[in-house]
């Protein structure tokens, strides 16, 4: 019989998620890898919302203790009587294998939800995640939306451990009688996160839940900055025969910024650019140059021109 964890961490669980919910949902998707956090939120979950969990594991095929691992958490689930489901992505990897994992991680997992009708999806991410996550992008010099972090909420992923710190999710586990699985890539020195894990371990004066307060705000700042650049956009930019035309004149840095990328897009929805590139083509186009960004030609001058790029001549 599975113990039973603190009726005030159960509380707690409920109430986070019902504000991010909306309401009490009746249906919830996991995502379970095995590991601590990943173990204390479907416990959480159940005990929470007894019924209404489902769960799921992927098995990226980078490993070959991943498919014992799925098994045990399988295990888990059916004490439980959890609907589970492990989920094998197909490769090999290619480029960035974290980033080839994550994208078909999640692509998987909403397959999944789809298939099972589920409206929600909860991942384990938590304080000292956020906080990780936000010094690697500030290290990388991300911007607004960058430093904002990981989102309580996208679409039907919610992730309601954010004010959770990582003993917290490891006391939960420990109460609830599991033991999680460890997975070696967390300590792998050849991934960033892995080595800013061990470091920030050993700086315990840094407040990751304070971290995520900060993240919470700036997510604030940048729904209002795209609030006012949709707005601006409609006063400032005009489009005819598939020229769209931005008058720069007077905006601040960022409203600029956001701006010229929404023109960008207007021509070519795919255009991605770096923050690198966008900020060397509006310097360029203040100095009245003509530059080709993502398909896009971009002429500058009292107002500013992007149309599609003309076609490459066939030598």
């Amino acid at each position: 019989m599975p113990n039973a964890l603190p009726e005030a961490a159960i509380a707690r669980f409920r109430s986070d998620l019902i504000d991010l919910a909306g309401s009490v949902p009746d249906r919830l998707g996991i995502a379970v890898s095995g590991g601590p956090d990943s173990l204390a939120l479907l416990a959480l979950g159940h005990a929470a919302f007894p019924g209404a969990v489902h769960a799921a594991t992927v098995d990226h095929g980078l490993r070959p203790e991943a498919a014992d691992e799925a098994a045990g958490v399988a295990a888990i689930c059916a004490a439980r009587d959890i609907p589970h489901e492990t989920l094998i992505l197909q490769g090999p990897p290619h480029g960035n294998v974290q980033g080839w994992a994550r994208q078909h991680r999640y692509a998987a997992l909403d397959a999944w939800a789809e298939s099972q009708h589920l409206p929600f999806l909860l991942t384990a991410h938590h304080a000292d995640d956020q906080l990780e996550t936000l010094i690697m992008r500030i290290n990388r010099g991300s911007g607004l939306g960058g430093l904002a972090g990981i989102r309580p909420r996208n679409g039907k992923i919610l992730r309601p451990l954010l004010a959770w710190r990582r003993k917290e999710l490891q006391r939960i586990v420990d109460a609830a009688g599991l033991v999680a699985f460890d997975d070696p890539g967390n300590q792998d020195d050849r991934f960033d996160r892995a080595r800013l894990r061990k470091a920030l371990a050993q700086a315990d004066w840094l407040d990751p839940v304070a971290a995520t307060r900060s993240a919470a705000l700036l997510a604030e700042a940048e729904v209002a900055l795209e609030w006012c650049a949709e707005s601006w956009f409609a006063r400032r930019v005009a489009e005819r025969n598939g020229v769209h035309s931005l008058d720069p004149g007077g905006l601040p840095g960022e409203l600029l910024r956001r701006l010229t990328l929404r023109c960008l897009r207007a021509v070519n929805p795919e255009a991605r650019p770096r923050g690198s590139e966008l900020d060397r083509l509006i310097a360029g186009l203040h100095e009245d140059r003509v530059a080709t960004l993502a398909g896009v030609r971009c002429t500058g001058g009292t107002f500013w021109l992007f149309a599609p790029s003309p076609p490459r001549r066939k030598n």
